[in-house]
């Protein structure tokens, strides 16, 4: 198995394209696809907070849905926007206000379209994805050894949230632990959520969120060559967005 798991993407649609180039995909059909034959993964938050969340919906929504050459699971942003598609009552608020915006300035039918790929999307993804005969999980925002295989609501909180503690910090963010540090090393988990301005590698872990949105980078693994490919960001540096660790 030869796959390319892409970092946060928040709608920063050229960085991604950018990256896939960088890592070998042609365009020539109007999606990337790699002469070699490689895939990709989306490790969640496809949306939000970028300029061109529905382009990447519907990008994702034709390699995963459409013609099943990609592997996606959902982030935390993704299970909002679901949530307001089903018109649930949710906080337009931490991202999805961007995300709203351009899908109320689309016409009647071009909301029906995206709604539709964006829900059917994320109604065939599983929670996070087990790999490679069990040797890799991708899954949002990490998981824990004993929790891989199950899908509990413990679990998924986990999955889409991080080992969050129910506090929060001083600026309103979850207090989240560190559970990267007590993982036992195999297997490989691949995971972003929490952004960091360099991919953190610890005990097997590898969070690949180096946060394109908030004007750092976003960042590939190549599997199972273990290489990290980056590209820079166009959006303005918030440096107070990114999780400094000891």
């Amino acid at each position: 198995m030869k796959i390319d798991i892409i970092g946060d993407i928040h709608g920063c649609f050229s960085e991604f394209e950018k990256l896939t180039l960088e890592l070998g995909y042609q365009w020539g059909q109007g999606i990337p696809l790699h002469p070699a034959g490689r895939n990709l993964a989306f490790l969640g938050d496809l949306t939000d907070r970028g300029p061109a969340s529905l382009k990447t919906v519907h990008l994702v929504w034709e390699l995963a849905v459409k013609r099943k050459i990609a592997y996606y699971s959902p982030g935390n942003h993704c299970n909002k926007l679901y949530r307001y598609f089903l018109s649930n009552k949710v906080q337009i608020s931490h991202g999805l206000e961007t995300t709203v915006s351009e899908f109320e300035a689309l016409n009647r039918e071009e909301q029906n379209q995206v709604k539709g790929r964006f829900i059917q999307l994320y109604e065939q993804a599983p929670l996070y994805q087990v790999l490679d005969n069990g040797s890799l999980v991708i899954a949002h925002a990490g998981i824990r050894k004993d929790y891989i295989g199950k899908h509990t609501a413990k679990v998924r909180t986990f999955v889409l949230y991080g080992d969050i503690t129910g506090e929060t910090n001083h600026d309103g963010t979850p207090v989240r632990r560190d559970w990267a540090l007590n993982y036992p090393g195999k297997p490989i988990v691949v995971y972003g959520h929490t952004p960091v301005r360099e991919p953190r590698i610890v005990n097997g872990t590898y969070n690949i969120d180096t946060g394109a949105v908030f004007g750092g980078k976003l960042t590939a693994l190549r599997y199972p060559e273990m290489e990290l490919v980056s590209v820079p960001s166009s959006m303005p540096l918030v440096e107070e967005k990114f999780r400094q660790f000891p």
